[in-house]
């Protein structure tokens, strides 16, 4: 009550109280959770009633919600000329699926995707996955297909993509799966793709570009550009520039890009801290497997972004994703090395 009365709303219908050590928070966007000082640890789950909450309608007349160095969101009483980490309308908080409590709402490494769809129809849904043979794509593709969507796997190689059709139809024989080839290192090949594609006169509710090459000997495609950057991110690029008009014809629609955390460990400025474009298709004589990769995948966030930027009030939302550390897959066959670190990290990972 007395956070609530620093707040100016010490006269409220709030939940019980907290133990001892507790308090109540909030995200950026309102959902509630509690920090255990004693432990230092936090969840969502109330710890004495086990209800999620989120907090509901404006901040009230003269307060701003702001963020610290460290992430942490506070908010500023401009009227009263003070600051604090309690948001003010932790007195008007709402319990979240209130109907259905006892519906999983939190996901970790364990979960799985099939578990993540319980309960979803996605009939009528168009979903065209990139690199869906194998590995992350192949799982994606599955699970989707499992619920209803209608799943175009666009592969490289067409006869390992309809032998991953086949493996989805031996699970459930009226999915609606298909393969089309797709080569994301000849833009030639992604041009008929999309041609392809829109001679089926179909919807496109989700692209996931998922594709990708790791740890790749240098070499330049048919285009003349270094192949891990245009695998990775450029033909992705020149896929949803043609693929734009259906995606938002077909809106409410969406674009997932898989990236990864490497990204961080990447530049594309020169010494003097300007933009060196040079660097994503680099020479021979200057490419590292490692950090062309790590390029490719931030090039794939800031295309991510702005994509959303722009295509997000014509309906179409665009996300990045990082999968896993180390998930055990099929992209480390490239080099004897990395099959032996991944096979090492293995144990410690996710399954497909």
């Amino acid at each position: 009550m007395a956070a609530l009365k620093y707040a100016g709303l010490e006269d409220t219908d709030s939940e019980e109280e907290l133990p001892p050590g507790w308090e109540e928070r909030t995200t950026k966007d309102g959902w509630v959770y509690y920090a255990n000082h004693l432990e230092e640890k936090t969840q969502w789950e109330h710890p004495k009633s086990g209800k999620r909450k989120r907090v509901a309608g404006d901040l009230p007349y003269g307060w701003e919600q702001e963020t610290d160095e460290n992430g942490q969101v506070y908010f500023v009483d401009h009227i009263n000329k003070r600051t604090t980490y309690l948001d003010p309308r932790l007195a008007f908080t709402v319990e979240d699926n209130p109907v259905k409590p006892t519906t999983r709402q939190k996901y970790d490494g364990n979960s799985t995707a099939m578990e993540i769809l319980q309960g979803r129809d996605l009939s009528g849904k168009v979903v065209v996955i990139t690199g869906a043979n194998s590995g992350i794509g192949f799982e994606t593709a599955k699970s989707l297909a499992l619920h209803g969507a209608c799943v175009i796997l666009a592969c490289r190689s067409l006869a390992r993509g309809n032998d991953a059709v086949q493996r989805i139809l031996g699970e459930w024989h009226k999915a609606k799966v298909e393969a089309m080839t797709l080569d994301l290192a000849s833009l030639q090949s992604v041009q008929h793709f999309a041609e392809a594609f829109k001679s089926k006169n179909l919807p496109l509710h989700i692209l996931i570009c998922n594709a990708a090459v790791f740890g790749a000997p240098w070499s330049l495609t048919e285009d003349g550009l270094e192949s891990t950057f245009q695998v990775n991110h450029l033909g992705h690029f020149y896929l949803v520039q043609l693929l734009e008009d259906v995606l938002r014809q077909s809106s409410p629609a969406r674009v997932v890009v898989v990236s990864s955390e490497s990204h961080r460990f990447t530049e594309i400025k020169d010494s003097s801290g300007k933009l060196d474009f040079s660097l994503l298709s680099p020479s021979k004589k200057e490419y590292w497997a490692m950090l062309a990769y790590n390029r490719s995948k931030l090039c794939n966030i800031l295309f991510s972004n702005e994509l959303n930027r722009r295509l997000s009030p014509h309906g179409v939302t665009s996300n990045s994703v990082h999968p896993g550390n180390m998930i055990y897959s099929s992209i480390h066959r490239n080099w004897w090395v990395y099959t032996l670190l991944f096979t090492l990290a293995r144990p410690f990972t996710k399954s497909m």
